[in-house]
Order: structure tokens, then sequence, then C-alpha cells
């Protein structure tokens, strides 16, 4: 399965984005810092190098992946020129409150009423944004909500003499050249719900969970994951939770049981997890013609 999901006044919002950036001396880039590679949008890397624009990247719910992994994703953008990386919530003010100031030590020129630091805040969608920007100017400018793609227009905010805002709607890319990176974009709620189906996705999901922290699953749900697959996970939550269709003589509803599992996640209800690491993001860079694991060849 290629999971792709382009709505059409994204088109604008980027052709919008590349007008503003002209104006703004660093891009805040927000990222999921469950997938921060794969939370990052190439054409915000193209718009912000073509104008030469340092930029800032937040890996936004931190409080939700896992901290020896986020410890090597900053090691890692801390390497790229131009950038600083910063592991942050959105919903801790103590951590929105250092934003301006490590953004104005990448423009520093920028530091008086004359010459106000200007921020451009950018992302996929769903990351944090709207918290974001609520949290710094300290009052409801943004809509929020638990679906992406809430915020369709782009606006400007003043915070002070000393500081402007641009706040951008979510944009992704119009094709996702990694079928895992639409996987992991699916599961963390990045993409429209029309552009997957929930138990591929939660298969997915599963059996990254079975490899990567088969202790939670335990923990969580409460059986043994020894011998399992990522379909038998979702039987198993099915079976603990008690998930049935009904007058189907018993048979497990999937569908609700992959969305009890995909919710889990989302919510941090399992524990903190990286879907993806430095090391594991090159393996899978070296495999450009993948597919994702969930695709056969019809007949099989």
């Amino acid at each position: 399965m290629s999971i792709q999901w382009y709505p059409g006044h994204m088109t604008s919002a980027r052709k919008k984005a590349a007008e503003t950036l002209a104006m703004a001396d660093v891009v805040v880039e927000v990222l999921d810092a469950r997938l921060p590679q794969a939370s990052s949008n190439p054409m915000i890397h193209e718009l912000r190098t073509f104008r030469q624009r340092p930029c800032l990247k937040l890996l936004n719910k931190a409080d939700m992946a896992d901290p020896a992994v986020t410890k090597l994703w900053l090691e890692y953008f801390e390497q790229q020129p131009g950038v600083k990386a910063v592991a942050i919530s959105c919903k801790k003010a103590s951590d929105v409150a250092r934003i301006p100031g490590l953004a104005q030590k990448l423009a520093p020129h920028r530091c008086d009423a004359v010459k106000p630091l200007r921020l451009m805040i950018m992302g996929i969608p769903n990351v944090g944004k709207s918290t974001l920007m609520n949290a710094l100017v300290k009052k409801k400018v943004a809509a929020v909500g638990d679906q992406p793609a809430v915020t369709k227009s782009q606006q400007r905010i003043d915070i002070s003499s000393r500081l402007t805002i641009y706040d951008t709607p979510g944009m992704l890319w119009p094709k996702i050249d990694h079928p895992i990176d639409g996987l992991m974009l699916a599961a963390s709620h990045a993409v429209g719900v029309n552009a997957y189906i929930d138990e591929e996705v939660a298969t997915f999901l599963a059996s990254f969970l079975l490899e990567a922290y088969p202790a939670m699953l335990t923990a969580r749900y409460g059986f043994a994951t020894a011998g399992l697959d990522g379909v038998a996970v979702i039987e198993a939550v099915a079976k603990k939770r008690g998930c049935l269709l009904k007058g189907r003589g018993g048979e497990f509803d999937l569908e609700k049981a992959a969305a009890i599992l995909l919710t889990d996640y989302r919510t941090g209800a399992i524990g903190r997890i990286s879907l993806e690491t430095p090391a594991l993001r090159e393996a899978r860079a070296r495999q450009p013609a993948q597919k994702s694991p969930l695709d056969t060849p019809e007949g099989e």
C-alpha cells in the first residue's frame, strides 16, 4: 500500500509560503519527534535553502518519543549547516518560552524594534503548529483539532515590536517516495483518514512494535508477543479488548482493534515510541524501490 495525500489547498499554501519566506528571517519547522525525518517536508528544505534561511527544528511531542532516540536525532540535525534542533512539547509553557531566544541566535542581526525578528512556522499537518502558535501568542489565534489540515490559510501575528510570526498551513508534498514514510505518517495521524485503511496501517505499526518495543505491547495489552506477527497482534488486541463482530459467531472485529492500537500509539498510551532512528533511516534510504511490507503481488 502506497499512501499519498495532497489536498488542493496545499498547492496554494506552498506558493504563498514561498512568497512569505522572502520576508522571514528564520524558519521554525515543527516535526513529530517520533518520526523526525519522515515528518520533515522536503519542500520546506528546498524553499528555505533557496532563500538561504536558517532553520530551528522543533521535535515536538518529545514526551511521547523514545528519549534515547530523540537524543540521536538532535545530534543528527545539529550537524546540518544553519540548523538548530531542540526537543519540546508545545503543551509545556517552559518549552515554548525558549523558542524566540533560540531563533534569535540564528538571526542575531534582527534584534530590535527597527529590525524585529520574523519567524515562519512551518511543518506537515497535525504536528502541533497551531498549539505552538497559541502558546507563543498566549491566546487562541489558530484552530486546533485532532484531524490533519485544520489550518488552511496563512496569518501574520505581531507578538511585540521585536517579534513577528507567520503561521502557515500544514503541508505535505505531492509524492511520498518511500511507502514506509507514508505508513509512519498515517500511523501518526498526519494524513487524512480517506488516504489509508486502519487495519493496514495498524498491521505495519504492530510489526514495528514487535521488533522494537515488544515489552510495551505486553504491558499495555497483557499478551505474550513470542511467535506473533503484525496481523496476530491485531487479533490479540481484539481478543483482549472484546472486539467482536455482532452476529458473526465470535469473529474478531479487526477494524475496531486496529483503531484501538492506532489511538493508543497516537495518545502515547502504549509508551514512548520512536518509529525511526538516523541509522534506520539511512538503511531505508538505500532501498528506494522497496515496497511496503503490506504490499504483495496479486494472487498471493
